[in-house]
């Protein structure tokens, strides 16, 4: 089952039924979706999706996902899961845009990866971040994550995977 965790500032706590609305509305975010290099959806499909987490994802315990909260404020989406990309684990984190700059990127990413070597085992994980997204590259060189190759999408789009040690993150 998906654990609650707990940074300094953050919860990451499953997702609850009454967290769809703000999980649509993260999702259904411009800038949001322009980092995440993804296409904005229909809000039916982002509720669909969101209705998925709850009666498959977590029953099925596929991977974990979570609502982000600080001060009992939705901030943002985090999930760890198995890639496509690699042999091995994607973080994956999403913040609304009214808590950029505040540094939550970086307690996000770090709460990932102690969750990661603590309680799946994982030695290493992934991250893809899109190649004009400097903000998020910059945070994951400060962290010491590795490139380790760029990814050509169909549009000709680039994502940069990138890689990190769970055991070290700090």
């Amino acid at each position: 089952m998906t654990p609650v965790l707990h940074t300094e500032r953050l919860t990451f706590r499953p997702y609850r039924p009454e967290d769809e609305d703000v999980f649509v509305t993260l999702l259904r975010d411009e800038e949001v979706c322009r980092w995440m290099g993804q296409e904005r959806v229909p809000e039916a499909d982002i509720r669909t999706l969101f209705r998925a987490i709850l009666a498959d994802v977590y029953p099925q315990r596929r991977f974990d996902v979570w609502g982000l909260w600080h001060e009992e404020v939705y901030v943002g989406h985090a999930e760890v899961k198995r890639t496509g990309n690699v042999d091995g684990h994607e973080l994956i984190t999403a913040l609304a845009p009214g808590h950029w700059g505040r540094g939550l990127g970086t307690e996000v990413v770090r709460g990932l990866l102690r969750h990661a070597a603590d309680n799946l085992g994982l030695k290493e994980a992934y991250g893809m971040v899109g190649a004009g997204n400097t903000a998020s590259l910059a945070l994951c060189r400060r962290l010491g994550f590795r490139h380790v190759r760029d990814v050509i999408g169909d549009d000709g789009t680039v994502t940069k995977m990138m890689v990190i040690s769970t055991t070290d993150p700090d």
